[in-house]
């Protein structure tokens, strides 16, 4: 496709994944009322692999032997996010899932530090700040205690910032998009051992329209198509404008999130939200699209 219309398309296309990934977090809470975690995630996994593996079938031409390694490490750290995530979703509301979740976003440049020794600046510092006000008004509760879902999450947020700094570190020189189908098929790997040794598949409960349509939807949208127009949008918009947008998810996650599932959020909570997002948009573009450029 031409270069003028991928321009075009790119922000749309990054909007489109911030909309759907919002989307998935009272989706995945609903689907917990059915399926099990591990079972959950072994069947988004594997739909994951197997969908994009087909959609980039040409991509597979560059395929080496290393790519196995560095699908199981970078899997691995994928695997073990969306499972603490998942387990968090289960003791705490979807809107407070999102956007403590986004909290990843300002701890990457601290890993980075510590694994790279990529010092991090004035803004990251801000952000961090902030996002601790943020964390801390969003989890506390009048006792000033924070309940067992929050913490995962915020676990969860630590492994999803790991696994930025894996994937930075394994991908030199390897394509991304068949690097992703290897570390969705060791996290659909990992997640079936879980699923095999501590679980049973509800596999009567899948055949329900009520569970399976959901479950398509995360397989096929949440996974594989939003990941595309991630990586697509990426490419063909500059990274301030990427950065903001696909922070719009935690947004879109308490908005759906409260239209859909009914979750309550109280000013306090509000108010974190804010300090968190500001805080994502500081760390991730330093505030450069309020700059004027030549």
């Amino acid at each position: 496709m031409r270069p003028d219309i991928m321009r075009k398309l790119a922000k749309p296309m990054l909007f489109g994944a911030a909309i759907i990934w919002g989307t998935s977090f009272f989706i995945m809470k609903n689907a917990l009322d059915v399926m099990p975690v591990f079972s959950l995630l072994a069947v988004r996994f594997t739909a994951g692999a197997v969908l994009l593996g087909a959609v980039c079938w040409k991509n597979w031409k560059q395929f080496t032997p290393d790519y196995l390694w560095r699908g199981a490490i970078i899997g691995a750290f994928l695997f073990l996010a969306y499972l603490i995530q998942t387990f968090g979703l289960e003791r705490t509301t979807p809107s407070k899932n999102a956007f403590l979740t986004a909290v990843y976003c300002v701890l990457v440049p601290f890993l980075y530090w510590a694994v790279m020794r990529r010092r991090p600046d004035r803004y990251n510092i801000a952000a961090a700040l902030l996002c601790v006000t943020g964390v801390g008004l969003v989890s506390l509760n009048g006792e000033l205690s924070v309940n067992l879902g929050d913490v995962l999450t915020l676990i969860a947020a630590c492994f999803y910032a790991a696994h930025i700094v894996a994937v930075e570190k394994t991908s030199q020189g390897k394509d991304i998009y068949l690097l992703t189908v290897f570390q969705f098929a060791f996290a659909a790997l990992y997640s079936w051992v879980g699923s095999l040794c501590l679980e049973t598949m509800p596999l009567k409960a899948m055949s329900d329209p009520a569970v399976f349509l959901p479950l398509a939807y995360l397989c096929v949208m949440a996974t594989t198509v939003a990941l595309l127009f991630q990586n697509v949008g990426q490419i063909w918009s500059d990274p301030a404008s990427a950065s903001v947008i696909l922070s719009l998810e935690s947004v879109f996650g308490v908005l759906f999130s409260v239209v859909c599932y009914g979750d309550l959020v109280t000013a306090p909570m509000a108010l974190g939200f804010v300090c968190i997002f500001i805080a994502v948009v500081c760390s991730e573009t330093k505030f450069s699209f309020l700059r004027k450029t030549p």
